[in-house]
C-alpha cells in the first residue's frame, strides 16, 4: 500500500520537516493508516468500550521504557490486543505524545473497524481481535520516498543494501529492550548514506531479520534512484537518507526505587533469598528428571541432552500404523507419513539394515537439526535410538520435492514463475542461514532438487542433513578424503580434492536454479531428443545471446527480465574457479534489486565442449541421485498461464 494523491504530498512534506527535528508534535491526520477488513463492531458496544480503555492506557497509566507496548484488555470474542512502538531515537514524553494522538486519530479514521494500524513519523499504533503478540507480520505495508533523486543510482542503492543488511543484523542480535539501529555507510563519491532499521522487540532474531529482508525488497517499488525511503510493516521498518535525521539510540536504564530506603533494600533482600531458594529447587526438580528421563545415544562421542526430542518406538509404530504409509524411499532407507496423538502429520525417515548411511549421518543430523530453526529447512521434531532402530521424525511437508515436480510434466507445469522464484529465493534465505546467520556455519554439502521439499505454499524447505559439515566461525573451508554427495550437483574443487566450503554449497545451488528455470533435471536434460549438459548448454546460449533457449516452455508469458537474471545468476554461482562464485548473501541481494549490474559468467565447470550429442555424461559424474525422501502427496492445485512468447532481451 502507498501513498497517493493529496496523501503523498503530505507525507512527503511531514518526512521531510523531521528530518530537521525528529521531536517535532505530531498533527493530524495520520502519516499513514489502513482500516484492515477483519470485521466491524458497534458504536458503544463492549468491544468499542474496551477498545477505548486499552487506548487510553498505553498513553496514561504505563510507563514509557522503551517506546513498546503489547497489551491486551477485554474477555473472550470482546478482548482487544494493541501494540504501540516508538521510534528508537526519541524521548519518553514525546512517544507518550504520537501514541496519545495515534490513538485518537487511528479509531475515527477506521471507525467501527475492529482491526487497524497506522502511525505518524515517531510512531505506529495497530489493534486487533485477535492475538497480535510475537507475530511476524508483513501486512499491510507502507512506503514513501524523497522527491529528490540522486545520479549514480545504481552504485546509490548497492550502499543501501549494504547498510540495511548490516543494520538489520545488528538490530536483530541487539542485546536491548530495542531491537533497533541506526548507522551510516559511504555512498559514491564517499557521500554517506543514513540509516535505522527497527522491529517489535517481542519478534525473534530470525523474524526480525527476515520481516526486514522483506521489507528491502520493496526499494525497487517504492524508492530506486531516490535519496530516501521508508517502508513501514506492521512488525519492522526501515528508513535511509543522505541527511542524519536520528538521534543517538540510548537504551532506557532500569527504573529507580521508589519509596522509603529501607524498606525497599527490605525488600530487595527478601526477593533475592526467595529468587535463589526457587532457583535451587527448580535446578533439584529438573536434574531429577533429567536422571530419570535421559536416554544416551551410545555411539555419540558429543553427547548431548535431547530428551525432550526423543520418542520411544512403540510410539513412532503407533503413529505410522506399523508404518504402514510408505512415500519414498532414500539413502537412508524409506520414509513413511505418520499422524501424532495432537493430530500433527509427520514423515518417519527408517534406517535401513541395508542403508550406505550409518551411525554417523544419523548422529550429524540429530546434532545439526537440533540447533537448527528456519522457515527454509524442513524442521526436525524427534528422533528414535532404540536397539536396532533409527528414526527421524520431520515436520510433513505436503508437495513433496523439487525434484518430483521437475520429473512429472503435469506437476511441472503448475509450477508458474511466481512459484518458482519463490523457490529459488527460499533457497536462497535457507543457505545464508546456513551460511552465515546460525550459530555456527554449516556447509551442506549434498544440495540437490530432492532435497528441497515443497510445503503447502510452496515455499522451499532444504532437507538431509547427514553429509552437512559445521564450521567454526572463522573457518571458511575445509577438506576431506570422503566426498559424498551427488555427481551432478558437486562442484569441481569438491569432486576432484575433496575442497569443500560455502561456494561449493554455492554451486550446487546454480545447477538447481538452471534447473528450476528450464524444468527439467541436470542428468535429464534434452534438446529436442538429443541428451545435453544442462550448465554447458546454458552456458554457450548465453554466451551466443541465445538464453531464451533454455526457459521451460511453461514460462511463456513471463517475466523475461527476472527469468533472464536468474540464468545469468545460475551461470555466476556454477563457475569453474570457486573464487569468482557470489555468496549467497549477494545472491539475495541480486534477486531483489532491481538495479545491480552482474558481472559477466565465465565457463562452467565441467565444460563439454559439444551439445546436442546423445551422451554427455563422463564417467566422472554417474548419477548417484536416488529417489531420496519425497514425500508424494502433491498439491492438486491449478495455476494459469500465458501463452504469449518471451521475446523481451535482458541486457548483458
Amino acid at each position: 500500500m502507498a501513498f497517493s494523491g493529496p496523501m503523498f504530498f503530505l507525507a512527503c512534506f511531514v518526512f521531510i520537516l523531521n528530518i530537521v527535528h525528529p521531536a517535532v508534535a505530531q498533527t493530524e491526520p495520520l502519516l499513514y493508516s489502513d482500516c484492515l477488513d477483519k470485521g466491524n463492531y458497534t458504536t458503544n458496544s463492549i468491544y468499542h468500550t474496551n477498545l477505548n480503555t486499552l487506548l487510553t492506557s498505553m498513553y496514561t497509566d504505563n510507563e514509557i521504557d522503551y517506546g513498546f507496548y503489547n497489551f491486551s484488555y477485554g474477555e473472550d470474542s470482546d478482548k482487544v490486543y494493541s501494540i504501540a512502538l516508538c521510534r528508537p531515537d526519541i524521548t519518553s514524553d514525546v512517544c507518550r505524545e504520537c501514541i496519545r494522538n495515534a490513538s485518537e486519530a487511528l479509531p475515527r479514521n477506521c471507525s467501527n473497524y475492529m482491526e487497524a494500524v497506522g502511525g505518524y513519523n515517531l510512531c505506529l499504533l495497530r489493534y486487533a481481535n485477535r492475538n497480535i503478540f510475537h507475530l511476524m507480520e508483513g501486512g499491510p505495508y507502507f512506503f514513501v520516498h524523497s522527491m529528490f533523486n540522486v545520479s549514480d543510482f545504481t552504485g546509490f542503492n548497492t550502499s543501501v543494501y549494504t547498510l540495511l543488511y548490516r543494520l538489520r543484523d545488528e538490530a536483530a542480535t541487539r542485546n536491548s529492550q530495542k531491537k533497533a539501529a541506526v548507522g551510516e555507510e559511504p555512498g559514491p563519491d564517499l557521500q554517506p548514506i543514513y540509516g535505522l532499521v527497527q522491529c517489535t522487540p517481542d519478534l525473534s532474531e530470525e523474524e526480525c531479520k527476515y520481516c526486514l529482508t522483506n521489507a528491502s525488497a520493496l526499494i525497487p517499488t517504492c524508492c530506486t534512484e531516490r535519496q530516501g525511503g521508508r517502508v513501514i510493516f506492521p512488525s519492522c521498518n526501515f528508513r535511509y537518507e543522505t541527511n542524519r535525521f536520528y538521534n543517538d539510540i540510548v537504551d532506557a536504564p532500569s527504573p529507580p526505587p521508589k519509596g522509603n530506603g529501607s524498606k525497599t533494600l527490605i525488600i530487595i533482600v527478601i526477593s533475592v533469598v526467595v529468587s535463589v531458594v526457587l532457583v535451587i529447587v527448580m535446578i533439584f526438580i529438573y536434574l531429577k528428571r533429567v536422571q530419570k528421563q535421559r536416554t544416551k545415544i551410545s555411539t555419540m562421542d558429543e553427547i548431548i541432552t535431547v530428551e525432550s526430542l526423543q520418542y520411544d518406538f512403540s510410539f513412532i509404530r503407533a503413529a505410522t500404523d506399523n508404518f504402514s504409509d510408505k512415500l519414498g524411499e532414500g539413502g537412508f532407507g524409506p520414509v513413511y507419513k505418520g499422524t501424532f496423538p495432537n493430530g500433527q502429520e509427520v514423515a518417519v525417515k527408517r534406517l535401513s539394515k541395508e542403508s550406505s548411511q550409518g551411525e554417523v549421518e544419523f548422529k550429524n543430523e540429530v546434532l545439526l537439526l537440533a540447533k537448527l530453526q528456519h522457515r527454509n529447512l524442513v524442521r526436525l521434531l524427534g528422533f528414535c535410538y532404540e536397539r536396532e532402530e533409527r528414526l527421524l521424525i520431520y515436520e510433513f511437508v505436503p508437495n513433496s520435492s523439487l525434484s518430483n515436480f521437475l520429473s512429472d510434466n503435469t506437476k511441472r507445469a503448475l509450477l508458474n514463475w511466481g512459484s518458482r522464484y519463490n523457490i529459488i529465493y527460499g533457497i536462497v534465505r535457507g543457505l545464508n542461514y546456513l551460511h552465515e546467520e546460525s550459530q555456527h556455519r554449516i556447509i551442506h554439502r549434498d544440495l540437490k532438487a530432492s532435497n528441497i521439499l515443497l510445503d503447502a505454499a510452496m515455499n522451499a524447505k532444504i532437507s538431509d542433513f547427514g553429509t552437512a559439515r559445521l564450521f567454526a566461525s572463522d573457518q571458511t573451508q575445509a577438506d576431506t578424503s570422503k566426498v559424498v554427495g551427488t555427481y551432478g550437483y558437486m562442484a569441481p574443487e569438491y569432486v576432484a580434492n575433496g575442497h569443500f566450503s560455502a561456494k561449493s554449497d554455492v554451486y550446487s545451488f546454480g545447477v538447481i536454479v538452471l534447473e528450476v528455470v528450464s524444468g527439467q533435471k541436470n542428468r535429464s536434460f534434452h534438446v529436442g531428443e538429443d541428451v545435453a549438459d544442462l550448465r554447458t548448454y546454458a552456458w554457450q546460449n548465453w554466451n551466443q545471446g541465445t538464453a531464451l533457449n533454455l526457459i521451460d516452455p511453461a514460462l511463456r508469458g513471463g517475466p523475461s527480465d527476472m527469468i533472464m537474471k536468474c540464468i545469468h545468476i545460475g551461470l555466476l554461482c556454477v563457475q569453474e574457479d570457486e573464487a569468482s562464485r557470489p555468496t549467497m548473501a549477494s545472491v539475495g541481494a541480486m534477486l531483489i534489486s532491481s538495479s545491480a549490474s552482474l558481472p559477466q559468467p565465465s565457463k562452467p565447470a565441467f565444460f563439454m565442449e559439444s551439445t546436442g550429442i546423445r551422451d554427455t555424461s563422463s564417467s566422472l559424474e554417474q548419477n548417484s541421485e536416488s529417489t531420496e525422501s519425497d514425500q508424494s502427496n502433491a498439491t492438486n492445485g491449478h495455476s494459469s498461464r500465458n501463452e504469449a512468447s518471451i521475446t523481451e532481451p535482458y541486457p548483458r
